[in-house]
């Protein structure tokens, strides 16, 4: 391994270059129909595609390759530069004929090169140092993609928010960088990963990793920015949601070793991801907007994947950005023809409304089926972690809904069976995809830890709260028509109001014509 190490440079780290020197010519045509430089972009966004692949072909070869001690090659680098890499190629391809005639058509073709460049050398960071300048780079490159329509107040407004937010994170993970250089003598990631006793200034650096964690992810109560940057053009927005927000998640997954050395930060994570995973989840239903809705739905996904990292499974964490990154930028590019499609299908007759009794036997079903499946994965796969099972129960717990559709008086019997079977067959996929999760990434991330007693509070607090959210979503019918129903449904939709108190502390108003 060490001549290796010594010898050989990773493929990965090659694409970024081809990216960048693609997206040089786009300065000097930056405005409408800049010739044949977008089909160049797309040619250079699948070259740097098959880079990647010609790295994991170096992994399954020759073994993990670090280079210059700047970037990594392992399972977790080439599974998050191939997903980078994928939606970057999709996005670009997407883009050539979406942005085809704007005004700043080559300004725009050489930013997103630019991000994804940036994007794929944070994944593959082998030092913090470097992660954290990709990190800056991203923000800065982001910053004027929102600002693709400068004329648009909303545009700058959002624009304004996230770069406060961002740099706030990058502000907490350079520090951290710096105390961690200073108590190890390093920033090599492999080294800080595998450190378990932590002095007085590491636990403050593992807090402000957490901290530029809940920033990047824009988890409550910093949600704000994420949610109005519908004003850049859509493969704007899903390059953000289904790529650049999953960062917080990278950096925790990159660092899980040194997190999970530090009960307190892997506390927060749950109580933090927790909570904005129902609090996104509640607003997300009451959106009327598609763009919106996949905006909340975001919030909610990225606090469920801090949760996930927060109880230590790490390897279904991954799974979790991956395939929220490929659902969510397939929902962003195709949302405008989805309202289509919906708008000319015939609508729907009356909806069946289950009441308390249906609920009530919907969840009993879900759990019935949950605990059976559980019991016959262990029997025949070894012993599930307690984290990993809670898990499994939130997850039902949202089945349960659809099964109460199916237990309702007036459903008929065939909706009946459809919604048992989707029960059971979510079931099968959540322990087929973490047996599958734990086989590829499994080996090179730390086990869930052994449950103590703040680790069982937090996982009875989280299942409690799931289920007991998760069951007055499935009765909302029987009350939605109620007078304080309405009222309710305002607050919701406005998010409770938190995102006008971030704008009142960061200045998220006060904008101007050059923010």
């Amino acid at each position: 391994m060490t001549s290796l190490l010594s010898t050989a440079f990773p493929l990965t780290a090659l694409a970024p270059l081809v990216l960048l020197a693609t997206a040089l010519p786009f300065a000097f045509r930056c405005g409408r129909r800049p010739g044949r430089l977008p089909l160049l972009a797309e040619a250079a966004s699948l070259a740097s595609l098959l880079l990647i692949l010609g790295g994991l072909g170096q992994l399954l070869a020759d073994g993990p390759i670090e280079g210059l001690a700047l970037v990594r090659l392992d399972a977790i680098s080439v599974t998050l530069a191939l997903l980078v890499a994928f939606v970057g190629w999709v996005v670009i391809r997407y883009s050539r004929r979406y942005l085809d005639g704007e005004a700043r058509e080559g300004r725009f073709h050489g930013l997103v090169l630019a991000a994804i460049a940036a994007v794929l050398l944070l994944v593959q960071a082998a030092s913090l140092w470097v992660l954290a300048v990709c990190f800056i780079a991203t923000g800065l490159i982001l910053r004027q993609l929102l600002l693709f329509y400068p004329e648009r107040a909303e545009a700058r407004r959002a624009a304004a928010k996230f770069i406060r937010v961002w740099s706030a994170g990058d502000a907490a993970l350079v520090l951290a960088t710096l105390l961690l250089w200073l108590s190890f003598g390093t920033a090599d990631i492999a080294v800080l990963t595998a450190a378990t006793n932590l002095s007085t200034p590491s636990v403050i650096a593992v807090g402000l990793l957490v901290l530029a964690a809940v920033l990047k992810t824009a988890a409550l109560p910093v949600h704000g920015w994420l949610t109005e940057v519908m004003e850049a053009p859509t493969p704007v927005s899903a390059l953000l949601h289904a790529g650049i927000i999953n960062s917080g998640g990278v950096l925790l997954i990159t660092l899980s070793g040194l997190m999970q050395a530090s009960p307190g930060a892997m506390a927060a994570l749950v109580l933090i991801g927790g909570v904005t995973a129902l609090f996104g989840a509640l607003v997300m239903l009451t959106q009327s907007a598609v763009k919106t809705a996949l905006a909340w739905s975001t919030v909610a996904q990225m606090g469920f994947m801090l949760l996930q990292c927060g109880l230590g499974l790490w390897p279904l964490a991954l799974l979790h950005i991956v395939a929220h990154s490929l659902y969510k930028a397939h929902a962003f590019l195709s949302s405008g023809g989805a309202v289509q499609a919906v708008n000319a299908i015939r609508k729907p007759g009356p909806v069946a409304v289950p009441n308390l009794a249906a609920v009530a036997r919907s969840f009993a079903l879900a759990l019935v089926l949950y605990v059976a499946v559980a019991a016959g994965f262990t029997l025949l796969l070894g012993e599930k972690s307690p984290q990993a099972l809670a898990l499994g129960a939130m997850l039902i717990f949202g089945v349960s809904y659809l099964i109460a559709q199916g237990l309702a008086d007036a459903a008929p019997w065939s909706l009946t069976l459809r919604t048992a079977t989707a029960s059971l067959v979510t079931a099968l996929a959540y322990f087929g995809f973490q047996v599958a999760a734990q086989a590829v990434w499994g080996p090179w991330l730390p086990q869930a830890p052994v449950a103590g007693s703040l680790e069982w509070a937090l996982i009875v607090l989280a299942v409690l709260s799931f289920g007991l959210v998760a069951f007055a979503q499935a009765l909302f019918p029987l009350w939605a028509h109620h007078p304080s129903t309405a009222g309710l449904r305002v607050h919701l939709a406005n998010g409770l109001y938190l995102n006008a108190l971030l704008d009142r502390m960061i200045g998220g108003f006060r904008t101007s014509s050059n923010a």
